[in-house]
């Protein structure tokens, strides 16, 4: 059985044996990227390079990549959600394609890993009549030529959803296939996308949980919700363009696989609950002591367990990369994340701080691969208990509330009032139906949906105007602010100290966005030498260089980046004279006098730990 050390290092190895280059994974804190708070896929990094930019590394990248996923924080609890998680990829910039990527993904498979091919079933693009793009036949030979080699006869089958499973082997939807607009018929001009072919496993009939289930009416096949079979990996083949004609090949395809890292351990183990892998194991332990309780053989503390082991491996990955729990922002998810491990604590009888507890072991599990986490855990510790701290107290409160609702002739609890307390005091509505419940009490679900996406609405309205500009325009502007970036970064190590880091950055023409870890309010002092050092070497006149390098030689320089000694890779390194020495993908200016007078407008706190400061150029 394969270790998740010993899997990871597998994969990356096989792809370097095709001559790929190891990328290391990117920070959950996407860089210079204002459309999104958290990296959430493997490719996410990667988009510009998708779209045509030059890697330094080549045309044949592979890594890990970490990734967090907030959208499915509730979702969490069953055998196969995570909110973190990780992506092994590998990528063809023009390079390969159909003809090695599904070879080389069918032999990692079945002789690197060992999965037994009878249990691997695959997915095809159907085709299109209305943008006149064709099923993917040529995915659908390779994939039977594949099969036959060990032996089996791949039988195709479209239209599954209305026919079922049957004798297929290989499965066609029209909704394999990709873009960052979704499917084809709503995808701007200028936008690339194309096929996808997804890997499944099967993990067995009985599985099957149609005959108890409101999937029961429903044909089993390989995407359908039954529990039998669990996606495993996804080739995407990037060959279209959509023009003002209709959609046209690119003059170049690329390739772009993700295997859920997760997932691909629960196949190996032939069990479809990935909290039973070593990545969630040891946490499980844990709790398991801490509360007395049990994983297996007790169903109802299944989903307490693999909420608690995923929101704080979760909590830990994301503090490792400067998140820490506020009511802004990112902190804003990680807060959301330990209170409600601490409320389903309770289920489990644990009513003392325990996170602190948890902690060390999700840093060990880590240890070998994200060393940066494991330096943390002080750090974290000592957030993540106040946090819990706090939180308690006010949980304390939140039952006081909800026994504040109950009235004699009370019959349901209104779902402005369930949303309330989940918004005022973290209240997952599990919680809030659970004491309903012990009440005799109706709960208006419609109501708590209709006040729950109206705060999602407003939310998204938010998110929208404060990250409506940013790196993305590359405009004279914003690579001047982008620069000055930079300077305020070294400036702010200088006085401060060197634990500041950079956290976070968020750039439009017309301001700079700076977030970092300093643990106090800046002094009046502080900002005044700040601004005065920016402005200095902005009046010197400094000839700003870039190079590309390797990562020892990027480090021995005194490189400001966050660096993974297993990672030999080459990186941009740009250069203000004696200054600041930063690994950065760009742009800059090529001097600093052009980029005018440096002027600190907003320092604040967002967080524990955290900073911000908002900042201009004036002429």
């Amino acid at each position: 059985m394969l270790t998740p050390n010993e899997l990871r290092q597998k994969y990356l190895d096989f792809f370097v044996k095709q001559g790929h280059k190891i990328i290391p994974s990117a920070s959950l804190l996407p860089e210079n990227d204002p459309t999104t708070l958290f990296t959430s896929c493997g490719m996410q990094p990667l988009v510009p390079y998708l779209l045509g930019k030059e890697h330094p590394l080549g045309m044949r990248l592979t890594d890990s990549q970490k990734s967090f996923r907030s959208n499915d924080i509730e979702e969490v609890g069953d055998n196969r959600h995570t909110t973190f998680f990780e992506m092994l990829g590998n990528w063809s910039l023009g390079d390969y394609f159909k003809s090695k990527q599904l070879p080389w993904v069918f032999e990692f498979l079945t002789s690197e890993i060992k999965l037994d091919p009878k249990n691997l079933y695959v997915t095809v693009f159907r085709g299109n009549k209305n943008i006149n793009i064709p099923r993917d036949d040529e995915a659908i030979n390779i994939w039977k030529n594949l099969f036959k080699s060990v032996g089996i006869e791949a039988e195709v089958v479209d239209g599954a959803e209305k026919k079922g499973l049957g004798n297929g082997r290989i499965f066609s939807y029209e909704d394999n296939w990709w873009s960052r607009s979704g499917i084809p018929d709503k995808m701007p001009i200028g936008e690339p996308g194309g096929p996808d072919s997804e890997v499944f496993y099967d993990f067995g009939a009985d599985l099957m949980i149609h005959e108890k289930s409101r999937f029961k009416a429903q044909k089993c096949h390989v995407n359908c919700d039954c529990g039998r079979f669990l996606e495993i990996g996804n080739s995407v083949f990037m060959e279209y363009v959509r023009t003002e004609k209709g959609f046209e090949k690119l003059p170049k395809a690329n390739v772009d696989f993700g295997g859920g890292f997760e997932r691909i351990l629960a196949a190996i183990n032939n069990d479809p609950d990935v909290f039973k892998t070593e990545l969630f194991q040891p946490i499980i332990r844990k709790l398991e002591d801490l509360s007395g309780q049990k994983y297996e053989g007790f169903e109802n503390n299944k989903r307490p367990f693999r909420i608690i082991s995923d929101h704080i491996k979760a909590a830990t990955m994301l503090a490792a990369d400067g998140v820490f729990p506020s009511n802004k922002d990112q902190g804003y998810f990680s807060r959301r994340l330990l209170r409600r491990s601490v409320v389903y604590a309770k289920k489990l009888g644990i009513d003392k701080n325990f996170l602190s507890d948890l902690i060390p072991v999700v840093t060990k599990i880590y240890a070998e691969v994200y060393p940066e986490v494991k330096k943390q855990e002080g750090t974290i510790q000592k957030y993540f208990s106040e946090e819990e701290e706090r939180f308690r107290k006010t949980l304390n409160h939140g039952l006081k509330e909800f026994e504040k609702l109950i009235t004699d002739n009370l019959k349901k609890i209104s779902g402005k009032q369930v949303f309330d307390l989940y918004q005022s005091y973290g209240f997952p509505i599990e919680l809030t139906v659970e004491l309903a419940e012990e009440k005799g009490l109706d709960v208006d679900f419609v109501e708590f949906e209709k006040e729950k996406q109206k705060h999602q609405e407003i939310s998204r309205e938010g998110a929208k105007q404060k990250f409506s500009g940013g790196l993305a325009d590359q405009s004279e502007q914003t690579t001047k602010l982008h620069t000055a970036t930079h300077l305020l970064h070294q400036a702010l190590r200088n006085i401060l100290g060197e634990h500041v880091k950079q956290s976070g950055s968020n750039i439009t023409p017309e301001r700079l966005r700076f977030d970092f870890s300093h643990p106090e309010k800046m002094t009046p002092e502080q900002i005044t030498k700040v601004e005065a050092e920016v402005n200095s070497v902005i009046q010197k006149d400094i000839p700003i260089t870039m190079e590309i390098t390797t990562v020892p030689e990027a480090k021995k320089a005194g490189a400001l980046a966050l660096f993974e000694d297993k990672y030999q890779d080459k990186v941009k390194l740009y250069k203000v004279g004696y200054y600041s020495v930063e690994v950065c993908g760009g742009p800059h200016v090529e001097h600093t006098g052009i980029l005018g007078k440096f002027r600190i407008k907003k320092e604040e706190g967002i967080g524990r730990g955290l900073r911000r400061i908002k900042a201009v150029l004036e002429s």
